[in-house]
Order: structure tokens, then sequence, then C-alpha cells
């Protein structure tokens, strides 16, 4: 990912998460069985990722940990 910008679209699955490749390795975010099948952006700027809803609703923010593959909340 480097300082580079990305936006990406993408629904969140049965389990409450999203999927996200970083430097080619797969993360898992975690974001809330009362979200799954919602469509969401993330907005991504180096390791600060933030997952909005299509109308604009914040639904998690965070740092990604590259050394951890399942990103938890909280």
């Amino acid at each position: 990912m480097g300082a580079g910008v990305r936006v990406r679209r993408d629904r969140i699955d049965k389990g409450g998460k999203l999927t996200l490749r970083d430097r080619g390795r797969m993360h898992h975010i975690a974001v809330g069985h009362a979200h799954k099948g919602k469509r969401v952006l993330m907005l991504i700027h180096g390791l600060d990722v933030r997952v909005i809803t299509v109308d604009g609703e914040l639904l998690r923010h965070l740092t990604l940990d590259p050394t951890r593959t399942y990103q938890a909340k909280g």
C-alpha cells in the first residue's frame, strides 16, 4: 500500500468481515454482524483504513496492523 490512496467498493460478508490485501498479505477486518451484506467503501491511505457505507456512515476506522492477518474490533 505504501503512502498511496485507494478506494475500494465491497460488501461485508455474512460473518461481518471484509478482506484487504496489503503488501501481498490478506487481512480480515471485523466490522460486525449487524452490518452483514451492506455495501461499503473502504478508504485506504497507507495503513489508515476507513469503512463507510455508500450513504457516508462511518462503520469502522482503524490503523492496519501489518503483523496480524485478523484486525479485530475494539
